[in-house]
């Protein structure tokens, strides 16, 4: 459905409840903002452009914090380095409740370790992390795992010849594989067709969230849920998902060893049985399965998506991509892998990737928060489940810590001298407690892919630097990088 025309319904819907309820009421004393019209919100007062456009417009005229209704809910917004700062880690706990995110709530429902809040997120995001940890420094560490997909990644690109590919899936194998080898104790090879397919349903699924109708969607989720659209393709596509998930878990819990848990999969299952006589237990069948679709989900579809920018950037500016190649002959040559070792020696390849994290700007506006209990911030009230919208982009593109922070510029996070430069406005995980979790797996992925891609390949492209066109394909939730074709030519 057009989205001029779900627009038109939920104006008509609003006017028909607007006779019945009249204007909504909030306690507390919110920032300020735009007036909003009964039911409809700040509906006259959004970009057609989408969200993120929205929220900048209404920043230069109510400041870094106001007040912005969402159809008929209230959503205050954090922008700038110091605001987000001051909030989510100033306030961590008051502002570590997790918000709604309309399009995916029927699926996530407030279960697993992305979309839960309080109690039920502290037990699974302690469990996660230590999990992930003891299965990222075990018998083979996340390094060893990331160096062998990067030495089946460089012998699929060898098997292209130099020919134009598009990168997409195969950026999706390598880091879905990392995140697969944690969680299900296992990889897949880059044709396994049912493997192809989940990745297949990441990328549509990320695609749909962040497209001009999702976010339609957010304003009006009420009225809109109960008409075919976006939001019910994203439920069909992760109830698809979630089978496999499902699945999956049999399958561990069939051949479960409990002297020899496997995985990820397996060590919860065990928690799962040490706590079944807690009739309050987190560890249950749906915290598991919603668990393990949002580590799958995130630790595929953010850094697949970032390399994908990357090597986009690279074709637009080959100079930068000669560059790392000079430091990477300089400091690792061509005869052994990459090492986590050889980043504190590589300063312009490692200022290259914190600019394409930064450039790329995956998740603008935040995955939204909660607040905890009534709050007080910069002399306004929050009553307690106000929701907050931390505009990362805001931060990634600050004036005041980036130069240029609309263009690509690796110098952005280098200093006079040619070390790296770290910048508090770098916050492409978030911060604070609801920190993502993956972080230190992805940053690992980033710098090894990247460079042994680099280490084995120039890349070209068929469309001239200067016509190649940034512009994402959606911006919404999140960024997706647009399409394009990619030549990785044997050094």
């Amino acid at each position: 459905m057009e989205p001029s025309v779900l627009l038109l319904l939920a104006l008509l819907a609003g006017f028909f409840l607007l006779l019945v309820r009249g204007h909504p009421k909030t306690r507390g004393r919110l920032p300020p903002g735009p007036r909003p019209l009964p039911i409809l919100g700040n509906v006259l007062q959004m970009d057609r452009r989408g969200l993120l456009n929205s929220f900048m417009k209404l920043r230069e005229k109510y400041g870094d914090v106001f007040t912005v209704h969402l159809g008929p809910r209230p959503v205050v917004m954090l922008c700038g380095t110091e605001t987000i700062k001051e909030a989510l880690v100033g306030q961590a706990e008051a502002f570590s409740g997790r918000g709604t995110v309309a399009v995916v709530k029927p699926v996530f429902k407030d279960y697993g370790v992305i979309f839960a809040s309080g109690e039920r997120w502290k037990a699974l995001r302690r469990f996660s992390l230590a999990t992930m940890r003891d299965f990222g420094m075990g018998k083979r560490s996340v390094e060893e795992r990331i160096q062998e997909e990067a030495q089946c990644l460089v012998e699929e690109l060898r098997k292209s010849q130099g020919a134009p590919l598009d990168p997409t899936f195969i950026f999706q194998c390598i880091t879905a594989n990392i995140i697969c080898s944690i969680v299900f104790g296992e990889r897949f090879d880059y044709k396994d067709r049912q493997f192809l397919r989940l990745l297949e349903l990441f990328y549509q699924t990320f695609s749909l969230i962040s497209s001009l109708p999702s976010q339609l969607f957010e304003l009006f989720s009420g009225f809109l849920k109960y008409f075919p659209g976006t939001h019910t393709q994203v439920a069909r596509n992760m109830q698809e998902i979630l089978d496999f998930i499902g699945n999956n878990v049999e399958k561990h819990r069939a051949s479960l060893d409990p002297s020899a848990p496997r995985d990820f999969i397996d060590t919860y299952l065990l928690r799962m049985d040490k706590e079944k006589s807690n009739q309050h237990t987190e560890f249950h069948h749906q915290n598991l399965v919603i668990s393990l679709l949002s580590l799958f989900f995130a630790g595929t579809e953010t850094s697949s998506s970032t390399l994908r920018y990357g090597f986009l950037l690279m074709l637009k500016y080959p100079r930068v991509a000669e560059k790392v190649q000079k430091e990477i002959d300089q400091v690792i040559g061509s005869h052994r892998l990459p090492t986590l070792d050889d980043r504190t020696k590589m300063p312009y390849t490692d200022a290259v990737i914190h600019e394409i994290q930064r450039f790329s700007d995956l998740v603008p506006i935040g995955v939204p928060h909660r607040v905890t209990k009534d709050t007080v911030f910069r002399g306004y009230l929050l009553p307690k489940d106000t929701e907050v919208y931390p505009i990362l982009s805001s931060a990634l593109h600050d004036p005041r810590y980036f130069e240029q922070p609309d263009g690509f510029n690796p110098d952005h996070f280098l200093d006079a001298n040619g070390a790296l430069k770290k910048s508090e406005a770098f916050m492409p995980f978030s911060i604070g407690k609801r920190i993502c979790l993956g972080e230190g797996i992805a940053r690992n992925e980033l710098f090894l892919f990247f460079t042994a891609i680099l280490q084995n390949f120039s890349v070209s492209s068929p469309v001239a630097p200067k016509d190649i066109d940034l512009t994402p394909k959606e911006s919404g939730i999140g960024r997706i990088p647009p399409t394009y074709q990619i030549c990785f030519l044997a050094r």
